[in-house]
């Protein structure tokens, strides 16, 4: 799920759009290169200058699950992968896996009719109506059961969060409008504060009309429209569909949600209505590198699989669980995996779904999420927990690191010194987003498939290497970082560094690559 900055109280945003304004992004390629005070890289310039680097290298293809991804962009297209065993749009199922036309991934969030499921309920709004339906009309007996207290809880929780979100929408909204009034007034398209603030206005609207003066001096006319452009549509987003009870998504895909195992439905469109995220992701794991344009991915011989299931709200366990099994199925070695949430529908398709992948020999690596919380205390799903103290041996928790050591946990990063494993980079990181274009994004979204795409490389120089060695090996060579840093989520609480991870530092592609290289050899 997006972090939305909500802009009721305008302050917030801000001082947020201020920042950005001043700020200056680092080299596009800053993490590939050693580690030091002032760049935590991940020595993947070293990696691929070492003799370890100059073996036969095997393709790996590397899943990408997320939002969409462009299979045009001109520094993705040929790394894209093609199912060899479908003939494209003849709209037959050539290879009988029941998906038709799948020729470079699939879509789990489509309807038959080539229909798109752009946003969706957070998964707590839906636990939430679940046990709404399961309540209605409750007995004193009912009071008593399991899940009512929970039910209770969420009802205060999810009917306050709807009312305070329609009146900061409305709030918002108010202020772009009369921000626009003043500018017709003054017959200008950018107005400046100052002149905003000399407007004669009711009494009763000073308040207002010194506060937008204020913005408008602070950020310029420009700047804080297209802000509040960009708060109301995030927030349309949650008022209208992530927390509207009568939204009903599920319909366009039009599958029997309740069977968990139900495979062929969605359709073949792995772009979607919002492709960015899943583009960004899959730039920075494999996008072309040497071609002289844009970036150079992390790794060299990779074909990226688009596999849509994440939507603009929280995805769903059931589409995650067939995600992980299609790209096992057609021959992923690596799932790259940039979402999370807070709560949990169907778990136990998730968890069979990973022991399938763990059983075929296949990596998946897991983004630990942008709360600044710890998950050792607070759950964030899906994750690597099997259920009777069992874990996923194939799984790696990735945290997001920034470039300066003195700050090397990233204020938005989730931390757990059991249940996060590595931090990688994941702040001021230059990819490939739609239509042709590129930009910096922050994120354990990022640190993710840096942390992927370097798996790849270890694995193709390597590919006799199981799952089990690759996770083993990346954790096994970390750089360790000793000193404290800030607590993720706090301005001034220093913390040890290892504390934060269960191996208290931050991927090295020189070391990992030359340890697969010696471990080989023995």
């Amino acid at each position: 799920m997006k972090k939305t900055i909500l802009l009721g109280l305008i302050l917030g945003a801000g001082s947020v759009l201020q920042a950005q304004k001043g700020e200056t992004k680092p080299d596009k390629h800053w993490y590939h290169s050693k580690p030091s005070k002032k760049n935590m890289g991940i020595s993947l310039d070293a990696a691929y200058a070492s003799p370890a680097a100059k073996l036969p290298s095997k393709t790996i293809v590397v899943a990408v699950i997320d939002g969409g991804v462009d299979i045009n962009h001109p520094d993705l297209k040929d790394v894209i992968w093609h199912n060899p065993n479908e003939i494209p749009f003849n709209n037959i199922d050539d290879d009988r896996n029941g998906y038709v036309d799948d020729t470079v991934g699939w879509n789990f969030i489509g309807g038959k009719d080539g229909s798109m499921v752009h946003y969706d309920h957070l998964e707590k709004v839906r636990v939430y109506l679940r046990l709404k339906e399961q309540f209605k009309n409750p007995t004193a007996e009912d009071t008593q059961r399991p899940g009512y207290a929970q039910y209770m809880a969420m009802k205060t929780e999810i009917e306050s969060a709807i009312e305070a979100q329609k009146a900061q929408y409305m709030g918002m909204e108010r202020f772009q409008t009369t921000l626009h009034g003043y500018a017709t007034r003054l017959g200008k398209t950018a107005p400046t504060g100052k002149e905003i603030k000399a407007l004669a206005v009711d009494p009763k609207e000073e308040k207002l009309r010194d506060r937008i003066a204020n913005f408008v001096g602070l950020m310029g006319y420009e700047k804080l429209d297209e802000g509040l452009t960009q708060g109301l549509h995030s927030m349309e987003a949650s008022v209208k569909y992530q927390y509207n009870l009568d939204y009903k998504p599920r319909d366009i895909v039009g599958d029997n949600y309740d069977d968990p195992h139900e495979i062929g439905y969605g359709n073949n469109n792995v772009a979607g209505p919002d492709a960015s995220h899943g583009t960004h992701v899959s730039g920075i794991i494999g996008a072309v590198r040497g071609n002289g344009i844009g970036l150079d991915g992390v790794a060299d011989n990779v074909k990226i699989m688009a596999i849509r299931v994440v939507p603009d709200g929280d995805e769903r366990d059931k589409d995650v669980a067939n995600g992980i099994r299609y790209a096992v199925e057609n021959g992923a070695k690596i799932i790259n995996m940039s979402f999370g949430k807070g709560y949990k529908w169907d778990k136990d398709a998730v968890n069979e779904a990973v022991i399938y992948a763990r059983d075929h020999g296949v990596l998946l690596v897991h983004a630990a999420g942008n709360s600044s919380q710890d998950n050792d205390v607070i759950a964030n799903y899906p994750n690597d927990s099997l259920g009777g103290g069992l874990f996923a041996e194939n799984w790696i928790e990735v945290g997001a690191s920034q470039p300066l050591r003195k700050h090397l946990a990233t204020d938005f990063s989730n931390y757990g010194q059991n249940n996060v494993d590595v931090f990688a980079p994941g702040q001021s990181i230059y990819s490939t987003i739609p239509n042709n274009e590129y930009a910096y994004f922050d994120g354990t979204s990022m640190a993710s498939p840096v942390c992927a795409g370097m798996a790849a490389l270890i694995w193709s120089r390597n590919p006799s290497l199981t799952a089990k060695d690759v996770k083993m090996i990346i954790e096994e060579t970390v750089t360790p970082v000793s000193g404290k840093v800030v607590l993720p989520g706090t301005k001034k609480t220093k913390v040890a560094f290892p504390s934060l991870s269960k191996t208290g530092g931050l991927i090295n592609a020189e070391k990992a690559l030359m340890m697969a290289t010696v471990l080989l050899m023995k």
